[in-house]
């Protein structure tokens, strides 16, 4: 593996880790602390996700014309403000804003370390992909694990650790990301991307926004864990460091679960659209199992099986977005599925805050397990506009 990929690394892990000593707390502390409802706790997490779509977004269009360095710095220095903001004044609605502010800014910062990870090893392929997502999720792993710890004593101490870890980010960035680099568009011939030649990017541009309806509706349902499923367990009477706990199964499971997955892994090389199809359909039986789980036994079942199916989707989506992406293009595409996924922790929230409190949980994880089966039929489809131009050529 480059060096470069190691600094990549180094960096995605700090930063989930400061992120998730919160995000997985966010709706307990609006919900149990701030003393508001369920569907108010999903708007706080919508309002979230929504400005991530746009940091998304605006993230690869920074890429694109300023290269991954700037941009980076850019999301993370933004970053820092809003979770200062956010440790100072962290009641109600100010909690709501900062949280807000801080979904656009760490938005910005994704699609650059994706779209760099293509760059600083291309030959990887999957495998580039697959080291930012296990650096992820060390930090899923270590965030939740060290927060249902700290939060049982203070909440306070959250939001100090949060912006600690963040400003960590900022030096690690400062100092090794701005030899990363990519050829962005300024370095692409203007007769590439000139209207004479509109044809030729667009199946792939509507591949690329096929299977991100796909990731779309898989985040409407995998948000629940941090929304409705979060609340729901602590009415079981489950205690915040046993629901911590379940992300550090999760963390765990996906670094040391990689030898279990790696023969299928090898088997199915190349062959995206299998492993796109069983990941989900793991996720959709985990979500089977949440609706009878009673008790931590079967949560911590639930989270084993949703691990396994992340395993398998969440890689090959970036994989895909990068061999679809045109020459100067990485950044923009990387956050159209950014965005997708985004867009689906926006809507998540809040349809399942409504849809428990309105008509009860059960009802909720049966229109969670309908979307991840439609999710499917995209995931089958994304390649039709390939297909068809190749038909055509």
């Amino acid at each position: 593996m480059p060096k470069k990929m190691w600094f990549l690394i180094i960096g995605m892990l700090v930063n989930n880790t400061g992120g998730s000593f919160l995000w997985p707390l966010n709706a307990i502390y609006i919900h149990d602390h701030l003393g508001k409802s369920l569907v108010i706790a999903g708007l706080a997490l919508t309002l979230n996700s929504a400005a991530g779509v746009v940091g998304n977004l605006v993230g690869g269009f920074l890429f694109d014309k300023l290269g991954g360095y700037r941009a980076i710095m850019i999301g993370i220095s933004c970053t820092i403000i809003s979770v200062g903001c956010l440790t100072l004044w962290h009641g109600w609605p100010q909690y709501m804003w900062f949280l807000t502010l801080l979904g656009f800014s760490n938005g910005i910062v994704f699609p650059s370390m994706f779209a760099m990870a293509g760059a600083a090893w291309p030959e990887g392929g999957r495998r580039a992909f697959n080291a930012v997502f296990l650096a992820q999720n060390v930090g899923v792993a270590v965030g939740p694990a060290l927060a249902g710890i700290v939060a049982s004593y203070s909440f306070e101490y959250l939001f100090i650790i949060n912006l600690t870890m963040f400003v960590i980010f900022f030096f690690i960035a400062l100092t090794t990301y701005k030899n990363i680099g990519v050829d962005h568009v300024a370095d692409t011939p203007r007769s590439v991307l000139s209207e004479s030649q509109p044809i030729k990017y667009k199946s792939p541009f509507y591949a690329l926004l096929i299977v991100s309806s796909a990731m779309m509706l898989v985040w409407v349902a995998y948000s629940q864990w941090s929304a409705t499923i979060s609340s729901y367990t602590q009415d079981l009477g489950l205690t915040l460091r046993e629901y911590s706990l379940l992300w550090t199964i999760n963390g765990l499971l996906i670094v040391l679960g990689q030898p279990l997955i790696a023969p299928l892994v090898r088997r199915w090389e190349g062959k995206s659209k299998r492993q796109l199809i069983f990941g989900i359909c793991m996720v959709l039986v985990s979500f089977i199992v949440v609706g009878f789980a009673e008790n931590l036994a079967m949560f911590a079942t639930a989270m084993v099986i949703l691990t396994f199916g992340e395993m398998f989707f969440w890689p090959v989506v970036p994989m895909i977005a990068n061999q679809l992406a045109p020459k100067g293009r990485q950044g923009f595409y990387q956050g159209i599925v950014n965005s997708a996924s985004t867009m689906g922790r926006m809507i998540g929230p809040l349809l399942g805050g409504i849809l428990v409190e309105s008509y009860g949980f059960t009802l909720m994880v049966g229109v969670m397990v309908g979307c991840l089966a439609l999710a499917v039929v995209p995931s089958l489809l994304y390649d039709l506009p390939l297909k068809k131009q190749s038909v055509a050529k």
